[in-house]
């Protein structure tokens, strides 16, 4: 799990976990392809995740949409033959983190269409992660209904293409929430939970936890998290 693919501004004082530099990035990268590791967007790793088939994969996300996926995180994918899902938050694209910018004290942009298309041109995918990026557990049900069905919509008429990965907000999610994502038609949706995807049938698929890849990790880190699915407090 990563959110953006940049150098950590000077100007931020909180959740600098956030970033990971490009340098980094395609440290990660290089090791994960030197190891025979083929790095999978949601789309690609279906079957894996279903249990259809076997091999040395692990899923790359993004969250949020922001630009610098495009810029930094792209070129490393197509390097080592990678594919990634971005989750995008479908109202937004185009603008900025709404959501958290006067926490963080800086707006990110994000995605246009224009980019949005050049990436998923360049065989990554998109994912919805709602309209407006929204604790949906305190959504009610009209409101839910919008930001989870509403997202696959708005993308699906932006980008001409189905839309079936989910990502929940936050990390924010019930078993009312996990049933909204599956009568939206996702093929799985994933959590901030901590830990390691296994082969698995409903309703795990819709509950898929994820492994946060942060700032500070240095590439030993990096790799006994990712490959082993070790987690630690740090933060």
């Amino acid at each position: 799990m990563y959110h953006n693919i940049a150098r950590v501004p000077r100007e931020i004082e909180r959740y600098r976990s956030l970033y990971v530099s490009p340098a980094r990035f395609a440290r990660q990268m290089s090791l994960l392809h030197g190891l025979g590791y083929r790095g999978l967007s949601m789309r690609d790793a279906m079957p894996h995740l279903r249990g259809e088939k076997a091999g040395k994969v692990v899923v790359i996300t993004l969250d949020d949409g922001y630009a610098d996926n495009l810029e930094s995180a792209l070129p490393v994918l197509q390097r080592h033959g990678f594919t990634a899902t971005c989750y995008v938050v479908s109202s937004r694209v185009g603008q900025y983190n709404r959501w958290d910018a006067s926490k963080l004290g800086i707006c990110k942009p994000l995605m246009s269409p224009a980019q949005l298309q050049e990436w998923t041109a360049a065989g990554q995918e998109v994912g919805a992660h709602t309209r407006s990026h929204p604790h949906l557990t305190r959504c009610n049900d009209s409101e839910l209904r919008d930001e989870v069905l509403g997202s696959r919509a708005e993308l699906e008429d932006l980008l001409g293409q189905p839309v079936t990965q989910f990502c929940y907000p936050y990390g924010d999610h019930d078993p009312r929430v996990v049933q909204a994502a599956i009568e939206a038609g996702y093929h799985a949706a994933t959590t901030t939970r901590r830990g390691r995807a296994r082969p698995s049938g409903s309703p795990g698929l819709w509950e898929l936890p994820r492994i946060q890849i942060a700032r500070h990790h240095l590439l030993p880190q990096f790799a006994w998290r990712s490959l082993s699915g070790y987690e630690d407090r740090r933060r």
